[in-house]
């Protein structure tokens, strides 16, 4: 592809251009050290948040570098509908906050803090700070609450609100707004960080007008942004015209029968400009797994951005990249609808089905689908020596893998495409926060998507409750059935959930959306993340590879015969030695060649007669015969069956020799 110097087609010289270009990035990345260095909350202390600086227009000029993916493609909404609401009414020493998910936003726990920065009295800037608040209000401890039939019973949705108003601290409104939500005095202390790092950037940027005067800047921000415009639409021309279709799914809609809902993504090429239309999706669903349109948008251009590494991006990108939303659908569902927990449902669907269609049109930077999303969160009175009676609230997400790809592997226990810039959350943090003890945390066998480039691998992370009281839990992720998928011959990873154990009884499978389950001293819980899904066929992976794999723990022996028809005999495990087969493994792969087409023509009830004799396991339900069971009861689900192996066929099968 060719590529486009920012010395061309400017009105600043090239080095002027370079060197603001350059300022703004560190403008913005200086507010995310502000904020870790301040913030209360632990998940904001693990990079759950983003900055920007956006133009007087609200348009974004710069994002910060290890920005989390849903915040891209929003920001500049909600600097906008501010500027809007508060048109007339904008002064020096404004800060205004806003979570509203219907006003280009993402959910209610996104807390945006915005600053307009003057000059000569004229506004030239709004400096923006996005964070993730741990607590929002609302009936469940986290404010993801499942049985949400509104946004009401979810947590407070705040329009554009003025929380400085000329430089003068509303201490009034912001004691409204905090006194209803969990642990305020951390939400003061997050809203006063959040607002101290906009006011260093505001610092910053009036050093640079100072420096080169306001129209220099601003011209700067206007150059950054047709840069980014530019050199999109050169790579985009250099591809092929054209149009590409794929659907992904969330689970099922809990108010209707069982069967997958679907997300349906086309992506046209013309000329120098891409367009996505997901007119075909289902409509919105019966929890809060919904979009809105910006959530939405936003995994338009995260997932466009994905394989188009070396464009910066703000709103130049916006004018080569567009999509069509209908509203009322999953993907942009109205108010009062809940979306809470879009993130974790239509948004990351979005995303990997954009990443498979660009992985059509750009195949060296291919890659399968990565693992899901998930929160897990935890609230009560901590009963702790020396903490009885506190509240607490212990909110964590997981690592994952990432799909396979085009002559590698993917990446083992990283961070969700939701964004690739979160930590894994400190142990020792949490546990020092919150009566909740880490018990197990480690990379799952045969949890990767089996392929000739096979996923990346997930994770299995376990804890116990100590000594708390009036304490519940929630839950929200997908693809307990949707299992994260393959492309090109690859198969799937495993599926989400979380296990609970109370009180002595038999563990019960709790699946991947549930919210205020009560929870006590002693209980135990865990939950394993997906690998990612493979990339080829499985059977086309150097055997030496898989044996390697053995080795590191990321395959067990049986999967590796089963999945890959690779035949390994234990030597020694503490020693690494292992022996292959090379006869047995020649035959099992011909074996596997001759019958895994029929294996997904097979009966569903005799395969689920088969598992529950034990004859067969759930990797076998999944992988060999594409039949999906209600987990916690191991009945049949027809429909979602149906569905899951009409896409192992058409993402596996149709590659396979």
């Amino acid at each position: 592809m060719s590529q486009t110097q920012p010395q061309a087609d400017i009105d600043l010289d090239p080095v002027t251009f370079e060197v603001l270009r350059s300022s703004f990035r560190n403008l913005v990345d200086r507010m995310a050290e502000q904020i870790e260095r301040t913030c209360y909350s632990f998940v904001m202390y693990n990079r759950d948040f983003s900055n920007c600086l956006n133009d007087a227009q609200g348009n974004t000029v710069m994002q910060g570098s290890k920005d989390i993916a849903v915040h891209v493609g929003t920001l500049h909404y909600t600097c906008k509908e501010t500027l809007e609401y508060f048109e007339g009414n904008i002064n020096p020493g404004d800060v205004y906050m806003v979570n509203d998910p219907y006003l280009g936003g993402t959910h209610i726990n996104d807390v945006r803090i915005m600053r307009p920065v003057f000059h000569d009295g004229e506004l030239i800037a709004v400096t923006q700070s996005n964070g993730h608040w741990a607590d929002v209000g609302g009936p469940a401890p986290g404010s993801f609450n499942i049985e949400a039939n509104d946004h009401f019973a979810e947590g407070l949705r705040i329009p554009p609100t003025k929380i400085w108003d000329a430089g003068e601290f509303r201490e009034d409104v912001a004691n409204t707004l905090t006194t209803n939500m969990r642990l305020s005095e951390d939400r003061l202390g997050d809203l006063r960080a959040q607002a101290q790092a906009t006011k260093i950037a505001e610092e910053r940027l009036l050093e640079l007008v100072e420096k080169y005067s306001v129209d220099t800047v601003m011209t700067a921000f206007d150059e950054s942004q047709d840069y980014v415009e530019r050199i999109m639409r050169e790579q985009v021309r250099d591809l092929p015209d054209g149009t590409w279709q794929t659907q992904d799914y969330i689970d099922a809609d809990p108010n209707k029968e069982e069967g997958f809902v679907t997300v349906d993504v086309e992506m046209t090429i013309d000329g120098d400009e891409v367009h996505y239309d997901l007119s075909g999706s289902d409509e919105y669903i019966g929890n809060f797994l919904n979009s809105t349109f910006g959530t939405s948008f936003s995994a338009v251009i995260a997932g466009t951005k994905m394989f188009f590494p070396d464009v910066p991006l703000n709103s130049g990108m916006y004018r080569v990249v567009s999509a069509n939303l209908p509203e009322g659908t999953v993907v942009d569902a109205p108010e009062p609808i809940p979306v809470t927990g879009s993130v974790a449902g239509a948004y990351e669907k979005v995303m990997n089905a954009i990443c498979e269609l660009w992985s059509e049109v750009l195949p060296e930077r291919a890659m399968a689908c990565a693992f899901n999303l998930e929160y897990l969160l935890a609230g009560g009175s901590d009963q702790r020596d020396g903490r009885e009676g506190q509240e607490f609230a212990w909110y964590d997400w997981m690592a994952g893998g990432w799909g396979g790809r085009d002559g590698k592997d993917g990446a083992n226990a990283t961070a969700p495409v939701f964004g690739a810039g979160l930590a894994v959350q400190s142990l020792e943090g949490q546990e020092r926060e919150t009566p909740l003890l880490t018990s197990e945390h480690n990379i799952v066998t045969d949890s990767a998507g089996p392929g000739e480039y096979r996923g990346g691998c997930g994770v299995r992370k376990g804890g116990r409750m100590l000594a708390c009281d009036n304490s519940v839990m929630s839950y929200c992720s997908d693809r307990a059935r949707s299992i994260t998928w393959g492309i090109n011959g690859g198969l799937p990873g495993i599926p989400h959930g979380v296990t609970l154990s109370q009180s002595g009884e038999e563990p019960t499978e709790m699946g991947t959306v549930f919210s205020n389950h009560p929870i006590s001293e002693g209980d135990e819980f865990v939950r394993p993340s997906s690998g990612g899904g493979g990339f080829g066929d499985p059977l086309e992976r150097d055997p030496e590879a898989v044996v390697e794999d053995v080795k590191d723990d990321y395959v067990s022996i049986e999967r590796a015969a089963k999945d890959y028809g690779v035949v390994i005999e234990e030597i020694d495990a503490d020693l690494c030695e292992y022996d292959r087969d090379e006869a047995a493994t020649a035959e099992k792969r011909e074996h596997i060649r001759e019958h895994r087409r029929e294996w997904l023509d097979a009966d569903p009830e005799s395969v689920v007669e088969r598992y529950h004799d034990g004859e067969l396991d759930r990797l076998d339900l999944i992988r060999r015969y594409g039949v999906i069971l209600d987990w916690s009861t191991g009945e049949l689900l027809e429909r979602t069956t149906e569905q899951f192996r009409e896409m192992l066929r058409e993402r596996a099968a149709s590659e396979w020799s």
